[in-house]
């Protein structure tokens, strides 16, 4: 029995402001929150809130037999939050249902996966964070922006645990073979590749209104037509679109919102068509093929490969600038340089650089608030180099302000010792304690004058010593004392002249004879 799979992409970039050259380095804020708001409250009323409750109502008739599959962004949860926490609400009641799953992406949308392997990683795990944190799932099934995709893109899903991917059936890669098949990456096995069937996905996305296309009107019942007119061996068609084809890309008064109410009835009135999950097909469904893809695609355009974001010299300059920022910017711990970091990513930035006119235009340009691509590519680059100017602001190291120690020593000493003496445990009289420097100068002082002594007790003439005999008695000693102090005084008072003493000499010879 043949099943479908309806998968809806939910995105939104935050948009710009005309950031001019001299608000470079003046200017950290980027962001036209008035555009921000304004847009998606008026994709809201248009297309989120009432294709929600459509979708909830389909849920509450059918049960568990009608099923559909979301990859909302990082950035439009974000917005969901700041400005339309109703439509947060709307899906969180979508949430409640096993009829309702949610698939992994980037969180800022953006083109990690073309560059860097492990901001890739890093935004797919915050994704999933968030979507665990907001609707209690948690992924399986990854989808990445613009479902790019290839060999190495494969790689890296299997390895991070992820049972399926979501990807385009481009032509130039299935050739002659069918995407109603389930198949498996040519370089990993293990994962399963979920096929969009192009021709059927873009006749609701792009050609539902258009007056001059052959099968204008679109009905349900030409619908289902279409689809049980397909091969009986076929597994699963895999309708893969944006959500806002519902109401915004397409009106309300074209009838898209009735053909989506119209379309599951009459596809499970026939008992032979059902829907499923893009997890389920992974479980329910072998591969038939290993599918080799070498180089990107995605569904953008005809061609089907990354040339609307990665087509021209603007573009890639402008890329390869940001990605030159990644280690700088991962080195900041700063939650608002993190923020900006990851809403620059956002792939719609640089597809408003394109130069490519084609089909898809129209709907990524449908807000585009740039004149020409050249216009968005000095706009992005002038922010770019605000932000590059913030990030290197951030990486300086913060100077401390400069300390007088000394003064600050004198000032604990100072207070110590008052706080001792209010305690009692020294007085104010207390003994002067000198510090080791002192001391150690005192002692090279004090050898200093020794040393200067002795020099000069060297250098004076020694006096003969006056020899005396020994006094036996104190009192003695006192009384010559005392008489010699006597004489002194009356020569001295009288001012006689001391009568000179013959030498000894001479006596001595007198006597010998």
């Amino acid at each position: 029995m043949k099943t479908i799979c309806l998968y809806f992409q939910v995105h939104q970039p935050f948009r710009f402001k005309r950031y001019r050259f001299f608000e470079i380095g003046n200017n950290h804020y980027y962001y036209d929150d008035y555009s921000n708001e304004s847009i998606l409250r008026k994709i809201a009323s248009k297309s989120f809130l009432p294709t929600n409750k459509i979708l909830l109502d389909i849920i509450k008739e059918y049960g568990s037999r009608f099923k559909v599959a979301f990859s909302i962004s990082g950035t439009a949860l974000d917005q969901f939050e700041l400005y339309a926490p109703d439509v947060l609400e709307s899906f969180q009641k979508l949430a409640q249902s096993p009829s309702v799953e949610f698939l992994s992406e980037t969180y800022s949308h953006s083109l990690a996966s073309l560059i860097n392997r492990e901001e890739f990683e890093s935004q797919v795990k915050e994704h999933d964070e968030k979507i665990f944190k907001l609707f209690k799932k948690k992924p399986t099934v990854f989808r990445n922006t613009e479902l790019i995709y290839n060999n190495e893109i494969g790689d890296w899903i299997a390895e991070m645990g992820y049972k399926a991917l979501v990807t385009e059936g481009a032509k130039h890669i299935l050739g002659w073979k069918s995407p109603n098949y389930v198949y498996c990456s040519a370089s990993n096995p293990r994962l399963k590749l979920l096929l969009k069937n192009s021709r059927l996905s873009d006749d609701i996305a792009f050609r539902f209104s258009d007056h001059g296309w052959n099968e204008f009107p679109l009905t349900a019942e030409k619908f289902l037509g279409w689809l049980t007119s397909l091969d009986a061996k076929e597994d699963t068609v895999n309708l893969f679109m944006n959500y806002e084809t519902f109401g915004n890309i397409h009106s309300k008064e074209t009838g898209i919102l009735e053909f989506l109410k119209a379309l599951p009835k009459k596809v499970l009135s026939t008992n032979k068509i059902t829907f499923s999950l893009p997890s389920e097909l992974a479980d329910k469904f072998q591969p038939i093929a290993p599918l080799s893809v070498p180089h990107p695609i995605s569904w953008a355009d005809e061609e089907r490969d990354v040339s609307a974001w990665m087509g021209n010299e603007l573009q890639k300059e402008a890329f390869d600038k940001l990605y030159k920022l990644r280690d700088k910017v991962m080195s900041v711990n700063d939650p608002k340089i993190l923020t900006d970091w990851k809403y620059l990513q956002t792939s719609d930035h640089f597809y408003y650089m394109c130069t490519k006119f084609f089909i898809h235009g129209s709907m990524h340009s449908y807000f585009n608030p740039f004149n020409s691509p050249y216009d968005a590519f000095i706009n992005y680059m002038n922010i770019l180099s605000d932000f590059e100017i913030k990030v290197n602001e951030a990486l300086k190291p913060k100077e401390e302000p400069l300390t007088e120690k000394p003064k600050i020593r004198k000032t604990k000493k100072a207070a110590s010792k008052k706080e001792e003496i209010a305690t009692g445990k020294i007085t104010s009289k207390s003994k002067k304690v000198v510090k080791p420097e002192k001391q150690v100068k005192k002692k090279v002082l004090e050898k200093d004058l020794a040393l200067s002594k002795e020099s000069s007790k060297a250098t004076s003439v020694r006096k003969p010593k006056i020899t005396t005999k020994p006094v036996k008695h104190a009192s003695l000693k006192k009384k010559e004392t005392t008489t010699s102090n006597i004489k002194a005084n009356k020569s001295s008072s009288a001012g006689a002249v001391k009568p000179v003493k013959k030498p000894v000499k001479s006596t001595i010879k007198k006597k010998t004879k």
